[in-house]
């Protein structure tokens, strides 16, 4: 097996370019240290390889069945995720006097990221459970908190979020679920979902889902939907099961990756007993969910840099121990082959993988960064900022990575040849594994909806006047590196049409309207999220020349950085010229296409 995930590029980004050490100056994380941050990731790595990744495979091939009763999977996947509870990582995030380590979500998220590598459909258990989990501490009584809290942070009881109906999916002011007031104050729902993650499994004693839900006589549309927290099990004060909940499973979907992860049909409330408990408010539960969804989304980003990422590493060993041919120059027939490393077209698919993933997880845990900054602001101005800023970046973080995690995966397929879509190597689950992504927590093309169509323009831009002001500060430190002016004029170039094109896309909105401007939001999306990490791997540039200049050890190491940040600069951030031709003139070919004509 080769690297789940670059640990001296981990390193590099965490505390060279994010500076995650500065975290403990403030007050949340007083108590930790670089030192601590280590010991995590090193033992998530281990907690990985030796628990996750055996069995990644295994859990591929003998998906979780249902025999009409119960569902039952390998116990490998209750085994490894004991561990991991144990380990503390469900409640990493949380306060101490909640049993969690008050980690930072970044140092969180590298932690993920490496589970994720080795075993993404496992992982994703504790994944929706501390999702879910952060939901309930921000929005729900303090009775259901104290009652469901606890074991969900114990890795006792599992949680998912149920959102999708059969004919509704991503619509969700077309769902039908609906529930009735019952005199207990509990309500009683009834509807049915699907595609539901870890809707059911037998590996924890209990499941909390999270259910939107339309209280009878709530307003149609959005505005009418409500969040009820329905477990699997009803419980007691003592968080003791009192009896099984009329949640009934259905059936189990089968997916072409995350193979291992439950994806299920649920029926609530088929005996017309199915008990929710309202969390917070009547008919804000659409806005109490996007904590969930936004979180979620983050991390699909990370999940699909992550597995991105297990497969480069993979198509790397592979080309340095694989002799393949000669190069042109050499026509001497008895001569010893050349690895695959040493031909350029190789070098070309290797570096184009090495610019998406490591982009790609810079991008998250850049993300999970601001998450922290968010959380940790004193004062009202700076968390208006940073959450205006996080709020743009979402719909890239997610978007982004989960694009070109799977067209890394797929250049990992080509560079092992025939050996690569064989199950004989991980590269083809990866690819199958991340494909699954690009739909995950809303479809892609729905981000690109959402960035274009609202958060560019959410309290009067000042998402995007801050992430502006933040690429002129690398700009600026760019220009300090004489080896970097050649990357700067194109990426000058890249940052001086995107800025034109957005403000005209701005006015077109008014002008043209919504339908034919944002036709082409997917190629906006595409088009913001490279000029993202263009500027990510400007950033990553700058400290590797600042470094190398220092005489740093890792000299091999940082001068791959620069080329990489000179590849994706020179390759993928001019494509964003012909993306922006279409986009300027709101060209309307898709848009016009006839039903009757395909």
């Amino acid at each position: 097996m080769a690297q789940l995930i670059d640990r001296q590029d981990l390193s590099f980004l965490l505390y060279d370019v994010l500076d995650v050490s500065d975290l403990c100056q403030r007050p949340r994380f007083a108590e930790h240290t670089r030192e601590v941050f280590d010991a995590v990731i090193d033992s998530s790595i281990k907690l990985a390889e030796r628990y996750f990744a055996p069995h990644n495979a295994k859990a591929d091939e003998h998906e979780p069945s249902f025999d009409g009763q119960r569902v039952t999977m390998i116990p490998e996947v209750k085994e490894a995720l004991t561990h991991y509870a144990q380990a503390g990582l469900i409640a990493a995030r949380y306060d101490v006097e909640l049993g969690g380590m008050q980690l930072p979500t970044v140092v969180h998220s590298a932690s993920q990221a490496v589970f994720t590598a080795a075993n993404p459909s496992t992982v994703a258990y504790p994944f929706l459970t501390g999702a879910a989990a952060n939901l309930i501490q921000a929005f729900a009584s303090e009775e259901l908190k104290a009652r469901f809290l606890p074991p969900m942070l114990d890795g006792r009881f599992f949680g998912t979020m149920a959102l999708t109906e059969p004919g509704v999916g991503s619509s969700l002011g077309d769902l039908r679920t609906a529930a009735e007031p019952a005199a207990d104050g509990t309500y009683r729902v009834k509807g049915q979902k699907m595609f539901i993650s870890g809707g059911d499994q037998d590996i924890s004693e209990n499941i909390v889902h999270l259910v939107l839900a339309r209280i009878k006589g709530a307003p149609i549309g959005v505005k009418g939907i409500s969040l009820f927290l329905v477990p699997k099990f009803l419980i007691d004060t003592h968080g003791q099961s009192v009896r099984r909940n009329d949640v009934a499973l259905a059936g189990l979907l089968h997916k072409m990756g995350y193979r291992g992860t439950t994806s299920t049909v649920l029926n609530f409330g088929e005996r017309d007993d199915c008990v929710g408990y309202l969390i917070g408010e009547a008919h804000q539960g659409l806005s109490y969910m996007f904590k969930m969804m936004n979180e979620a989304r983050i991390g699909v980003g990370l999940g699909a840099a992550a597995i991105g990422y297990r497969g480069y590493l993979e198509s790397l060993a592979y080309a340095r121990e694989r002799p393949q041919g000669r190069l042109p120059s050499n026509r001497d027939a008895s001569s010893p082959p050349a690895m695959l490393i040493e031909h350029a077209d190789i070098r070309r698919m290797l570096l184009a993988q090495k610019a998406f993933v490591e982009g790609g997880l810079h991008l998250c845990l850049y993300a999970a960064r601001l998450i922290d900054e968010l959380d940790t602001a004193t004062t009202p101005e700076e968390r208006a900022m940073l959450g205006n800023l996080l709020d743009l970046l979402t719909p890239v973080v997610k978007a982004w990575p989960s694009h070109y995690g799977p067209k890394a995966n797929d250049l990992a397929i080509q560079i092992l040849g025939g050996a690569g879509y064989t199950r004989d190597y991980p590269v083809e689950q990866c690819y199958r594994d991340n494909r699954l992504n690009p739909i995950h927590e809303g479809a892609n093309g729905i981000q690109a909806l959402d960035l274009l169509g609202r958060k560019l323009w959410q309290n009067r831009s000042q998402g995007l006047q801050t992430l502006m002001q933040r690429i002129q500060a690398t700009v600026s430190a760019a220009r300090q590196q004489a080896e970097l002016a050649p990357l700067l004029d194109e990426f000058d170039k890249a940052l001086t049409l995107t800025q034109q094109l957005t403000a005209q896309l701005g006015q077109a909105l008014t002008t043209q309207g919504p339908d034919r401007t944002l036709a082409n939001a997917a190629l906006y999306l595409d088009l913001f999220g490279k000029l993202v990490v263009a500027w990510l791997w400007l950033q990553q540039a700058v400290v590797a020349g600042r470094l190398l200049a220092q005489n740093d050890p890792r000299q091999a190491f940082l001068r791959g950085k620069q080329h990489a940040a000179r590849y994706f600069i020179r390759w993928e951030l001019p494509k964003i010229h012909h993306q922006a031709a279409l986009l300027s003139q709101l060209d309307a070919t898709c848009l016009d296409m006839q039903d009757e004509w395909f």
